[in-house]
């Protein structure tokens, strides 16, 4: 089950007596579990069966104990089991799972972590409830995401304010969905979210970022890209080094793997490289500038500058200089 259907069915009051979120990615787990703690029951109901344990401070039979309750005068009991991935031997609740108790809806939240599927407990647990794995979201898969998260709340955003973002924030969805949120409470629903909406309310520069950096290297311009590695030097708490190369090394990498394919039709290309097909022209562009040889150097370039932001092999430049020089050597 995906985490709309699990959503979506939860809005119309269908409940499992389980819900096993585990994974990666805390932002669906916390999605799920707040949506349940805040919905299904009054606040009246909460006081006597809203339960709240913490993996570090229980133990499964503790678990099983105050889920095999009975709510008092309400249809349901809720227990919601926080940091779970630190409960000890948590297969020890597969007693409870093979006969849940359907007027309680335990909630078992397992980040950072997975069950191995083939074992007996979560065969069980997406039998008799929910089983749900909460994957992490690929840098490349993040501007779908955002336009997906915006679609949901009735507006749009651009292909270039989408890139904005998830080269900005990184794939960190809790902190993309705070900025959003606090971007749409000052425009009408229907916008279409632009490069200048983004500048002017999340504070990302729609000249000076790692996207327009990109370009820039892509269209070897380098009065531009020097303007906009400039910047980054006096705003590095804005432009951290290590996200600007690791942002650098996805984007020459792509144009790399670009060189290689066979089918080279916006849609496989967009395919493979993980980008919106919108997008699919700049690598295009930017491959006829950059053979495979001079790519092979630019990753090697990139490695050893990403080792010298760290500490090895510089003794005294600044990161500023660090990334002057890096792209000087890009360029040249």
């Amino acid at each position: 089950m995906t985490f709309e259907e699990i959503i979506s069915n939860l809005q119309k009051k269908i409940y499992h007596p389980i819900y096993f979120l585990m994974g990666e990615e805390t932002y669906f787990i916390d999605k799920i579990s707040d949506y349940i703690a805040d919905n299904v029951l009054t606040e009246a109901e909460k006081g006597f069966n809203q339960t709240v344990l913490y993996g570090k401070d229980t133990e499964p039979h503790t678990i099983i104990a105050n889920a095999r309750r009975f709510p008092m005068m309400a249809n349901y009991q809720v227990i919601i089991v926080r940091e779970a991935q630190n409960i000890k031997k948590i297969e020890e609740l597969e007693t409870y799972a093979r006969n849940p108790l359907n007027s309680t809806i335990l909630v078992i939240n397992y980040k950072y972590k997975t069950l191995d599927k083939r074992k007996t407990f979560p065969k069980l647990l997406d039998q008799k409830g929910v089983l749900f794995e909460s994957k992490k979201i690929y840098d490349n898969q993040l501007p779908t995401w955002i336009s997906s998260y915006l679609k949901s709340q009735q507006y749009t955003i651009s292909p270039q304010a989408a890139a904005m973002i998830s080269e900005f924030l990184g794939a960190d969805l809790g902190k993309v969905a705070n900025e959003l949120d606090k971007l749409i409470i000052s425009l009408p629903v229907g916008t279409q979210i632009t490069p200048d909406h983004i500048e002017k309310n999340i504070g990302i520069s729609k000249e000076f970022n790692v996207y327009e950096l990109q370009n820039a290297l892509g269209d070897r311009d380098l009065l531009k890209a020097n303007r906009i590695i400039n910047y980054f030097g006096a705003n590095p708490s804005s432009n951290p080094v290590p996200v600007v190369i690791s942002s650098l090394f996805s984007y020459f990498s792509k144009i790399l793997n670009y060189h290689f394919l066979e089918d080279k039709s916006q849609n496989n290309v967009a395919s493979v490289l993980g980008v919106h097909p919108f997008f699919v022209k700049t690598y295009v562009a930017a491959a006829k500038n950059y053979n495979i040889k001079k790519l092979v150097e630019i990753v090697s370039i990139l490695r050893e500058y990403d080792m010298k932001s760290k500490g090895f092999g510089n003794i005294s430049a600044s990161s500023a200089d660090l990334q002057r020089e890096m792209i000087y050597r890009i360029l040249h």
